[in-house]
This record gives C-alpha cells, sequence and structure tokens, in this order.
C-alpha cells in the first residue's frame, strides 16, 4: 500500500463504484483508476476486491455491462450504472452521511 492510501471500510467499495461511475461507463482498470483520483490517491481498489464486487453489483441489477475495446484496443468489459443502480448510491450516501457525521461527533467528544 502507497504512502497515503488506506484500507477500504467494509461496505464502502459499492458507494465508491456507484459514485465514480456516474453518468460514464468504465472497464474495470479504468474504474480503478477513477476511485483513486477521486478519493485523492486515499484508495487503490485492487483486481481481487473490484472485479468480484463489480460482479455482484451486476447480478444485484445495480450496473449493467457490454464488451468493448479499451483505450489501448484491448477487449475489456465496461459498466454503467442502471438507474437500481442511481437509486441505491442515493440510499449508500445517506448512510455513509449518517455514519460520518456519527464517527466526526464522537471524535469531537472529550
Amino acid at each position: 500500500m502507497g504512502e497515503g492510501q488506506t484500507h477500504l471500510l467494509q461496505g464502502t467499495l459499492d458507494l465508491l463504484i456507484l459514485k465514480a461511475i456516474g453518468d460514464s461507463e468504465f472497464h474495470g482498470l479504468g474504474l480503478s483508476r477513477r476511485i483513486e483520483q477521486i478519493t485523492q490517491g486515499t484508495f487503490c481498489v485492487k483486481p481481487g476486491s473490484l472485479f468480484p464486487a463489480l460482479h455482484r453489483m451486476e447480478e444485484a441489477g445495480w450496473l449493467t455491462s457490454f464488451w468493448g475495446n479499451s483505450e489501448n484496443n484491448r477487449r475489456a468489459k465496461f459498466y454503467r450504472r442502471t438507474k437500481a443502480g442511481h437509486r441505491q448510491l442515493g440510499t449508500e450516501t445517506e448512510e455513509w452521511t449518517t455514519i460520518a457525521q456519527a464517527i466526526a461527533s464522537a471524535l469531537k467528544s472529550t
């Protein structure tokens, strides 16, 4: 793990994937790079964590996928967020906002 990086907390990967995809479409490596970018290098998601999560999220109906060519002209599976995924992003955002506020409050207490 690089300097400034931290371990993902359980349950944060889905939120980060749904947020990182946005209204775009990404293949796995591109999505991993996007997560690292939006977290300013704090999280680096490895393929061993990313691909099982993408598969699970696709089965849940939060993502859809298609095969295409990556920027280096290699065959890759691309992922896109569905309407159900957009709703799930809202749900997870609310939950993590509540958790973050509670942790911040606990850290401020004496």
